[in-house]
């Protein structure tokens, strides 16, 4: 399905992408150390969290986006088509397109429901959910290495 060398493909801006998402993701696992108490009474903890997941997503939906049209698979009409569009390509597993999914609802949770977010939701996403940014990373890098 995939050529050795797609000339499509930027693999540098994908590349660029994955280098943000582990950083995010490493600010994200420092700010994972704090108790729900810190989280809940400091906002610079709770802020910054919720930027940093934030961002952290949108760059999965980037990814994904800029391999979308790299490729010239069918567009997604909203984000949360992304991780579905992926799997049918075979870039990521069916069963872990619904966990991204669900991340990417998350992400719209924080964007456009901020002043109303629940701070032990958004706590909670952060103790449980930081081993699927890690996975999204490892399925893209193997993608990489194939193409």
């Amino acid at each position: 399905m995939f050529h050795e060398t797609n000339p499509n493909i930027e693999k540098t801006l994908i590349t660029t992408k994955l280098t943000k998402l582990r950083q995010y993701q490493k600010f994200l696992k420092q700010l994972q150390a704090n108790t729900i108490e810190d989280f809940t009474s400091d906002f610079k903890i709770s802020g910054a969290t919720e930027r940093y997941l934030q961002v952290a997503i949108e760059c999965i939906i980037d990814i994904g986006n800029e391999i979308i049209s790299s490729l010239q698979l069918q567009r997604p009409e909203h984000y949360r088509d992304i991780p579905h569009i992926l799997a049918k390509a075979n870039i990521i597993p069916k069963t872990f397109a619904e966990t991204i999914t669900s991340m990417i609802g998350f992400r719209n949770l924080l964007v456009h429901d901020y002043a109303s977010i629940n701070l032990s939701l958004v706590y909670e996403f952060l103790q449980t959910k930081l081993p699927d940014f890690e996975n999204f990373i490892k399925h893209i890098a193997k993608w990489l290495e194939k193409t």
